[in-house]
């Protein structure tokens, strides 16, 4: 089984990076930023996590007030620097754990904390800061994988202190029944106090950030019942970030042993960190046995469906690039280009020879068996002209007249808007039924 080796506190301001980027350690502003990190980074390599879970906000870089998500689960193979401005600070990519973070997702999700899962997206000083001080790296790689745990605290509402502690503490329940054996180590990042706009631009206070580290330790209940306000009263509304910590400490149990606490305030932020290591005991086979039976309910059984493929998480991260290219077809431009030259854009987007293989073929069935999700196939087939019942003909291996006896009414359709034109099946001559010839059989993704 997985277990939790610890838990980190980490502030993430992206004077950490600045520091370590420039080699500020002898510098007397800096020395103490880094004095401050060095026993994480000693802890880390004496425990050496698989994973690190790895809470943050992203800072307005990756993601938008488009779409803002209060709990996001990076789910992706691999993640990339974030450029914020001025272009991407000098690290490696660091990989990613795809199955652990879909088992983490049924097991949240079965316990209703309604998620969204992101891939694709590069990651800001809010995981980049505090990671390149806490893990040694080279132009290689990094000898740890994340999880990373975007939580929405820029737009407010914003998730509850005690939410994100019960999702801490379902967040142990997940890493504890995933049942391949892996070392994980927590991270929290965020805060202290700190506020960088208004007129209280700059706001800091000491006492509370040394109070916050008391009662986190020792009374996380009392910070649970705090409000936003009285939080950003305390420590800045930017600072009321610190409520990301609690999920770390939701993670771990009542009894925990202090290893390390430190505290500086160089500039604008109080910077700390500090390690916790728990002093609870295992769970029990059959507690472990329940947990696992919670978090694979909902699916459970539906192998039985012959000739269906729920677009789970794993398929996703499979397919991920194709189901990418394929989604770029909303936009009018690579319409444009995919009709006039689609080999210049596979190359392009370093699609497999078995992807394009399946696009060039319009091998419909052997799409959805790789990881395509359906909503990719009928954009395709809006852009070349094939109906969405040629589709669903060919994914059952039948001619559209067989395809069409099976229906109440003989109706064609299809999500082609105006650019499309006339449709080759909606012009008087018959629509040729080569679209739904019977396809190939290609491989599932591994």
């Amino acid at each position: 089984m997985a277990s939790i080796v610890g838990g980190i506190a980490a502030s993430h301001t992206p004077t950490i990076g600045f520091a370590f980027d420039r080699d500020k350690r002898n510098d007397p502003a800096w020395t103490p930023v880094f004095a401050a990190f060095d026993p994480v980074r000693e802890w880390l390599e004496q425990r050496r996590p698989d994973v690190l879970f790895f809470v943050y906000n992203d800072h307005v870089t990756s993601f938008f007030f488009d779409h803002y998500s209060a709990f996001a689960l990076g789910t992706g193979e691999r993640w990339e620097v974030a450029d914020e401005g001025g272009g991407a600070r000098d690290l490696p990519a660091v990989e990613g754990d795809p199955a652990f973070a879909a088992h983490l997702a049924r097991s949240l999700v079965a316990d209703e904390f309604d998620l969204s899962f992101f891939q694709g997206r590069a990651l800001d000083h809010g995981v980049f800061s505090p990671l390149s001080m806490l893990s040694r790296h080279d132009a290689a790689g990094w000898p740890v994988r994340i999880v990373p745990l975007q939580v929405g605290v820029l737009q407010f509402p914003i998730p509850t202190a005690r939410r994100c502690y019960r999702l801490g503490q379902a967040l142990r329940r997940a890493i504890e029944s995933y049942p391949e054996d892996l070392r994980v180590a927590l991270v929290a990042t965020g805060g202290l106090s700190h506020q960088v706009h208004g007129e209280r631009a700059g706001f800091n206070n000491t006492a509370w950030d040394e109070r916050f580290l008391d009662l986190y330790e020792n009374d996380p209940e009392r910070l649970c019942g705090m409000t936003h306000a009285e939080l950003a009263e305390l420590g800045g509304v930017e600072g009321a970030e610190v409520i990301m910590w609690l999920v770390m400490r939701g993670a771990l149990s009542a009894n925990v042993r202090r290893l390390h606490r430190a505290y500086t305030l160089p500039s604008m932020t109080g910077i700390a960190t500090a390690i916790y290591e728990d002093l609870a005991g295992e769970p029990s086979v059959s507690e472990l046995a329940r947990l696992r039976e919670h978090a694979d309910r909902q699916l459970q059984g539906v192998e039985r469906l012959s000739g269906s493929y729920p677009f789970t998480i794993e398929r996703s991260v499979a397919a991920y690039r194709l189901n990418k290219f394929l989604h770029s077809l909303v936009e009018p431009d690579f319409r444009a280009a995919f009709l006039a030259d689609p080999e210049a854009l596979f190359e392009r987007a370093r699609l497999s020879e078995v992807e394009r293989d399946l696009v060039r073929r319009r091998d419909w069935i052997g799409l959805i068996r790789y990881g395509v999700i359906f909503f990719m196939l009928e954009k395709l087939g809006a852009v070349i002209g094939v109906s969405n019942l040629h589709i669903y003909a060919a994914m059952r291996g039948q001619s559209l007249e067989e395809f069409q006896k099976t229906r109440n009414a003989q109706v064609m359709y299809s999500v082609a808007g105006k650019d499309a034109g006339r449709l080759a099946w909606d012009r008087e001559a018959p629509a040729a039924d080569a679209a739904a010839a019977p396809p190939d059989v290609s491989r599932p993704p591994s």
